[in-house]
């Protein structure tokens, strides 16, 4: 009876034991907070995420992963529930990525707001509020492998073209041409260095004398540059002297008006004048020039007249002179 009933108190210690434990383990697990549940579809591979992975907004752990099955609404897509704190700033513009740890593997849910809301998603079967999940920098890796590929095998073609017996000997050829020149800038310098150490040292030697030169020449154009100035202050003020009211300028203006208007009073009377006593003149002398012709022909006229004169042809009483046979 004794072992038996202490093999019954050796049970009941153990249960009571396990019972504390499990207690125990209850107590240091229990979770007080909130949760507000959300769903994400998405149809590529979530490879690494598992129920419990915690699920971070901006880093900072938020909530976990509850549910990874598949969508009923859309065949093939996969669809992820999880659990996020009431106090964490969900809003419209909120969306979901994969991220992963290193190089364990494993994955957890980051959540992060966009610069601008997607569009909404209706609710799921369950009625629960879905975020939009979009491909993990992994999953467009996976995506543009092909393509990728496709160009490393472009690339690689273009290699072994560029390397072909051909171009190999271009390049031989290249690389001959810029040693030779390479030799020719060698010599060039060569010759610029001679050039140097024998022409242009000694000009600059010269170059002090050529500066002293120089600087003469330039105080000369300073003093003719003032002697310029001094020349042009004379001449503007001997242009306002003249300018200057009652000035030479205006002297001969005047005397110029006072000459017109004599060549105007001459035209307008001393000429008309003039010309009728030249035309008087003119009658006189052509009176005395008929005069002289009388006298020269008749002298006889001055003591016995003119006489009637001999009547001309066409004129009554004319007469024809005779002819001597």
């Amino acid at each position: 009876m004794e072992n038996k009933s202490h093999a019954m108190a050796a049970g009941l210690f153990v249960v009571l034991v396990a019972a504390l434990l499990a207690g125990l383990a209850l107590w240091l697990t229990r979770d007080h907070n909130q949760y507000h549940q959300y769903e994400m579809t998405t149809k590529d591979g979530i490879g690494g995420l598992q129920p419990q992975a915690a699920v971070r907004y901006k880093g900072v752990p938020v909530g976990k992963v509850v549910y990874i099955g598949f969508d009923p609404q859309a065949s093939g897509n996969v669809l992820i529930r999880i659990a996020v704190d009431t106090g964490a700033p969900i809003s419209a513009t909120t969306f979901a990525v994969l991220g992963y740890q290193g190089v364990t593997g494993l994955a957890h849910v980051q959540l992060d707001d966009a610069v601008e809301p997607p569009p909404p998603q209706p609710p799921g079967a369950s009625g629960l509020p879905r975020l939009w999940l979009k491909s993990s920098p992994l999953s467009m890796l996976a995506d543009q492998g092909p393509a990728l590929l496709g160009r490393v095998d472009e690339v690689t073609r273009r290699l072994n073209d560029m390397l072909g017996d051909e171009n190999q000997k271009r390049f031989s050829e290249m690389l001959e041409n810029i040693s030779g020149a390479a030799a020719g800038v060698r010599d060039l310098s060569t010759g610029v260095q001679h050039t140097l150490t024998q022409r242009i040292e000694p000009a600059l030697a010269d170059f002090p004398a050529l500066t002293a030169d120089a600087r003469k020449a330039l105080q000369s154009l300073d003093q003719a540059g003032k002697n310029t100035a001094a020349v042009a202050a004379d001449l503007g003020q001997t242009v306002q002297r003249i300018n200057a009211p009652e000035g030479p300028l205006e002297q001969i203006a005047q005397g110029t008006q006072s000459l017109v208007r004599a060549a105007d009073g001459l035209g307008r009377t001393t000429l008309p004048h003039v010309s009728r006593a030249a035309d008087d003149v003119s009658r006189a002398a052509r009176q005395l020039g008929a005069a002289a012709g009388g006298f020269s022909d008749n002298p006889q006229s001055v003591i016995y007249g003119s006489g009637r004169a001999v009547p001309g042809p066409g004129e009554p009483g004319f007469a024809a002179p005779t002819t001597q046979p």
